[in-house]
């Protein structure tokens, strides 16, 4: 059983590497998303590999909300100097103070759906055609429906019924100036084959996925961390509990687990039993059905 799943992870690494290689050969100025989570940096693994002994032919774009927890920030600029890599940033305050975009008020606030417009500016300023994102498709419904290579029109936006075949991983790059792709290497891994390969590659994380003590507070079933972004209401109390975040997103959104998972192991079993989506925790996800297939068709990540 064991060899069977490393074949099929190693499956899986061939196809992603395939991917990336098909990238950087059809497109001129591609990018690479990198929010410092797990599925960004198992990406950036792979195209350490795909490439070696050459550094990754890819910019690194990381779209800041200003909301993220300190240990992702600390985790990507230090990954980013082992790997020899160029990192944009692209920060949503930015979008903000230019009037480009209105943040939102109250306890609910959230800036992840303001991202879509700093990641669309910041592909326009810098002339990437292609950008390449760490989406799978056991995450979220709407996941299932991208391809490979996934077309957006001249306003960044995303046409789910208009996709074009990949009939024998035969890939359509081609697009009219102003356009561009989105690119997804890990389209058939699951959050599973990802922990798996990490343990395997033994790649380093961020200690946010691993079980710790931490000031949370219950905000409708998401166990949101408190900061000075998440902020203890009147009718509400916050408690210390061991728990892990199963993403590391925007941390007005992303709720916490309780686990006492503190390794690899751990975490595999741990998600060997679980009933939900790793993007079940995200409360963004929740406000309608169709949240994160609106936001893609705006040009969401």
């Amino acid at each position: 059983m064991r060899s069977y799943k490393l074949n099929h992870v190693r499956q899986l690494e061939s196809e992603a590497i395939f991917v990336l290689r098909e990238t950087a050969a059809q497109f001129d100025r591609p990018a690479l998303l990198f929010s410092g989570g797990k599925d960004s940096i198992v990406m950036a693994h792979l195209a350490r590999k795909a490439f070696h002994p050459a550094r990754i032919p890819f910019m690194l774009l990381h779209v800041d909300t200003g909301h993220n927890f300190p240990e992702t920030i600390e985790f990507r600029d230090r990954f980013v100097k082992e790997i020899g890599a160029s990192l944009v940033v692209a920060y949503v305050q930015d979008s903000i103070d230019k009037g480009r975009v209105v943040e939102e008020q109250g306890i609910h606030a959230s800036r992840n759906k303001l991202q879509t417009v700093t990641l669309l500016d910041a592909i326009e300023t810098h002339q990437f055609d292609a950008a390449l994102g760490g989406g799978r498709r056991d995450e979220e419904k709407a996941r299932a429906k991208e391809r490979f290579f996934s077309h957006r029109n001249d306003f960044g936006e995303w046409d789910p019924k208009g996709q074009r075949p990949e009939l024998w991983n035969l890939f359509n790059g081609r697009h009219h100036h102003g356009e561009h792709f989105r690119v997804f290497p890990l389209s058939n891994w699951t959050e599973m084959d990802v922990w798996q390969y990490i343990k395997h590659e033994a790649i380093d994380l961020p200690s946010l996925y691993f079980s710790h003590r931490r000031e949370v507070v219950d905000r409708h079933g998401s166990l949101l961390a408190v900061s000075d972004v998440v902020r203890v209401q009147p009718d509400e109390t916050s408690e210390e509990r061991t728990v892990r975040f199963r993403t590391i997103g925007d941390m007005t959104c992303t709720g916490g687990v309780d686990s006492a998972a503190t390794s690899l192991d751990d975490i595999i079993a741990e998600v060997a039993a679980a009933r939900e989506t790793e993007r079940g925790t995200r409360s963004d996800d929740k406000r309608s059905e169709s949240a994160m297939e609106d936001r893609k068709k705006e040009g969401y990540f």
